[in-house]
């Protein structure tokens, strides 16, 4: 079976979209830092107007390859498809860095988490945002859905694409379903051991963002749908507990108007709420119920479904690089 060369101790695995002039800052910064020991896979995300081509990549010095796939599918679902594709070619020493690939995931702090992977003993380790170039809305809007996310799900999600992994964790997560929807949070649900680095988050090399509000308030909420039995599970105790307070409302209404305390009209409106109050959260807490204790097919793992997105591999070819 064909496998990546062993004098390569880092692959590098990195969505990219309408975006080369940034990716190709980043490979000409990884040729510089880590010369010979990194293979880089650039998944070009259906790129129309500016594919990544291997020409422009292999002029920074770095080997690797193109998985150029055959629409746009997102950047969670290109990180899944190009982790599957190198998960059966990785050696056990080999180490397999998720970075972006417009320049807010640092090349230099590469080589302090690979360094605490060996020396926590862990299976991945992730990169915990210190700072922040985001806006203030961002920021507080960032902040209200770690809490939310928190409510729902009794986790902490305090990380993003950016992390290196080992190939038995490539191989896990790969076996996952969810991958394609939200890396991230599919590693959460792995059990895998994880190990949270502290590290800044640097500022992108050229261009904006393709990711709106919207976007990002989808990519929010995919993240709690890999979590959906626990969400559901704790849907449905608040709605029993918000219909269990309004049937104690309804009783502590009756009994006001039986010894006389309630004056005319109130009772009357203060029934209507409480039974609007208890309909809404029993049915509610019944669909939660319902939904629950539904176990549909996990589906197919990523591993078996990743060549139906992918239109070609092409390798570079590396040409020597010599740094500004």
């Amino acid at each position: 079976m064909r496998m990546f060369p062993l004098n390569f101790k880092i692959i590098v695995v990195t969505p990219c979209y309408e975006d080369t002039s940034a990716v190709s800052i980043l490979f000409k910064k990884l040729a510089k830092i880590y010369s010979e020991q990194i293979y880089v896979v650039v998944v070009d995300d259906g790129s129309v107007s500016h594919p990544v081509t291997s020409s422009l990549l292999g002029e920074s010095g770095v080997r690797g390859s193109v998985i150029r796939l055959n629409r746009n599918f997102g950047h969670q679902r290109a990180i899944a498809t190009g982790l599957s594709y190198i998960s059966s070619l990785l050696a056990e020493h080999q180490r397999v860095v998720v970075m972006d690939s417009d320049g807010e995931d640092q090349p230099e702090a590469i080589e302090e988490l690979m360094n605490r992977i060996e020396v926590k003993n862990v299976d991945v380790t992730v990169a915990q945002r210190r700072r922040r170039v985001e806006s203030s809305s961002f920021k507080l809007f960032y902040f209200l859905y770690k809490v939310f996310f928190r409510l729902l799900t009794g986790r902490n999600i305090k990380f993003g694409n950016f992390m290196v992994l080992t190939p038995m964790a490539v191989r896990r997560l790969t076996s996952m379903s969810d991958l394609g929807n939200h890396v991230a949070c599919t590693v959460l649900a792995s059990n895998l051991r994880i190990d949270h680095c502290p590290i800044d988050r640097g500022e992108r090399y050229s261009g904006v963002s393709k990711m709106n509000f919207t976007s990002l308030a989808l990519h929010g909420f995919k993240g709690l749908m890999i979590f959906a039995e626990t969400t559901l599970v704790r849907l449905t105790i608040a709605c029993s507990v918000f219909a269990a307070c309004s049937v104690l409302g309804i009783l502590g209404a009756v009994g006001l108007k039986i010894i006389g305390y309630a004056s005319p009209g109130w009772f009357s409106i203060a029934m209507g709420v409480m039974l609007v109050m208890l309909l809404q959260t029993g049915a509610l807490a019944l669909v939660s119920l319902l939904l629950t204790s539904y176990k549909p097919d996990d589906g197919v793992a990523e591993t078996s479904i990743h060549t139906k997105f992918i239109d070609r591999v092409i390798p570079i070819k590396a040409k020597s690089y010599q740094p500004d």
